[in-house]
């Protein structure tokens, strides 16, 4: 594909200075016009050592305005990067609505450098083509526009740029040993690319080839197809404004006879038997967290649940004898303002646990399907969407070897109208009880409905549900214990 580039096309100095003043001006426009509305731009530069993609990036950076970009040059993943899934790193740096996020080199090199080198296998190649889409397509379903640079040049070309860095005090510290031995490889590295671009263009996030011998034409070309990609996405924008209401038609399963339905909520645990158990769990989890940091595993626990069904007493059971420098827990609230400007994933990667650590969250990402759809804090598109999101969310950190487990703590309307009335009258518990603990009671129905969907479309081989029976508190506890339990050994 890449020798069919012809890199003989160049842009004369007059016709550059004579076309970039308006092209300036109107990309200048574009941007406003982005922020104004709020949508968030992903651009992304590959190429070989010295193909200029720095040159372009600060050419492009001078007519938009500074506050409203950030650049981010990306180097191979540190060894504390490497505690974290692939694209964890990457979800960290997305931009927030209106804003433009510029990569300079970016996810990609586990396909490029990382694949040339055989630091990872084909099964990781293949592995990460499908990630990749996943993240890009939803990125973009959320609103962001992705445009993917790969600036090209010739072997001779690089041969030539690296031999006039090295004349240049100034410059020379930019090639050594690791840029000659690209150029050894120059055959191997563009191979590796045009397999990546064959497998990830895609009409969401396309490739653009810019011939990039002739810097005024490279950099032409970039600011053409920036300013041609802004004004589709606004058009786009002002479609979707006027169809807002409209839902995907997306078929979700009918649910005549539910998984919540069948649960036996009598299930108990004597005291005295909880006592025991509760002991000799809480001791083999302890052992259990040595090992998963000795062999470096991380764990993900969720938690999700009615109000009031014990997630909190639950999880005090689940850490108590934890060493506290191994685990985290994190409670999610309603999202903060700069939360809702990203991705609704984007906040929940700031809290994945490194390898070899637990996190525990009390509420999930699965917010985004039960409180966010039964309120209409989002499209009916946009939760609908977001089972596969999900799924592909947690198989991202299944492929690096998190173990994960997910409850649902369910209680029946009679417990919980009394565990209700029971922190009412307890002023040491009152603080427990909201307003929305009482709305959300009224709305069991949808809840019920929402929660059904939610357990037939995300449970998986690799991130299961596991439904708690939690009218019994005892028996709860003891089941969560032994679900994390087994789950462990089982990746052990």
């Amino acid at each position: 594909m890449l020798e069919m580039v012809d890199l003989k096309k160049k842009l004369a100095k007059k016709e550059f200075k004579r076309k970039m003043p308006a092209l300036e001006r109107r990309l200048g426009e574009l941007q406003r016009a982005c922020k104004d509305k709020g949508i968030p731009t992903i651009l992304v530069f590959e190429g070989l050592e010295a193909a200029g993609k720095g040159t372009v990036i600060n050419r492009l950076l001078l007519p938009l305005d500074p506050r409203g970009f950030k650049v981010s040059p990306i180097h191979p993943p540190t060894d504390v990067e490497k505690f974290w899934p692939h694209l964890v790193r990457f979800w960290k740096l997305l931009p927030a609505r209106g804003r433009l996020a510029i990569f300079d080199r970016s996810w990609y090199d586990r396909l490029l450098g990382q694949r040339v080198k055989k630091e990872v296998s084909r099964q990781d190649v293949e592995r990460t083509f499908a990630e990749i889409l996943a993240f890009e397509r939803q990125q973009n379903d959320d609103g962001a526009v992705i445009v993917k640079f790969w600036m090209h040049i010739s072997r001779k070309e690089q041969a030539r740029r690296f031999e006039e860095q090295e004349k240049d005090k100034a410059r020379s510290w930019k090639v050594g040993k690791d840029e000659w031995r690209q150029h050894k490889a120059y055959d191997e590295y563009i191979r590796a690319a045009e397999e990546m671009m064959e497998k990830t263009n895609t009409a969401r996030a396309p490739w653009v080839v810019v011939e990039a011998h002739d810097k005024e034409y490279a950099i032409l070309k970039v600011f053409e197809t920036l300013a041609a990609t802004w004004e589709t996405a606004l058009e786009k924008c002002e479609s979707e404004s006027r169809n807002k209401n409209r839902q995907l038609a997306v078929r979700l399963p009918g649910h005549s006879v539910t998984v919540l339905s069948k649960l036996d909520l009598t299930q108990k645990l004597p005291k005295e038997k909880y006592d025991t158990e509760l002991k000799q769990l809480q001791d083999r989890i302890r052992e259990l967290e040595y090992v998963i940091y000795r062999r470096r595993i991380p764990v993900v626990v969720c938690y999700e649940g009615c109000d009031a069904a014990g997630k909190g007493g639950n999880i005090k059971r689940l850490t108590e004898n934890l060493d506290p420098r191994g685990y985290e827990v994190i409670p999610i609230a309603a999202p903060t303002k700069e939360e809702l400007a990203h991705h609704y994933l984007w906040r929940f990667t700031h809290g994945l646990p490194k390898a070899g650590h637990v996190t525990i969250f009390d509420r999930t990402w699965y917010g985004r399907v039960m409180v966010e759809r039964i309120e209409g804090f989002c499209q009916p598109a946009a939760w609908q969407r977001a089972y596969r999101e999900i799924n592909e969310f947690e198989a991202h950190l299944a492929n690096y070897g998190a173990v994960i487990v997910k409850f649902w703590l369910h209680i029946d309307q009679r417990e919980q109208l009394r565990r209700f009335n029971q922190r009412k009258r307890d002023r040491y518990k009152q603080w427990k009880l909201t307003d929305e603990d009482w709305r959300n009671r009224k709305k069991w129905p949808a809840y019920e409905t929402a929660i059904n969907d939610m357990l037939a479309n995300c449970s998986t081989s690799y991130a299961p549900w596991t439904i708690i029976e939690a009218n019994d508190k005892y028996f709860a506890r003891v089941k969560a214990l032994k679900t994390v339990i087994k789950a462990i050994e089982k990746r052990l």
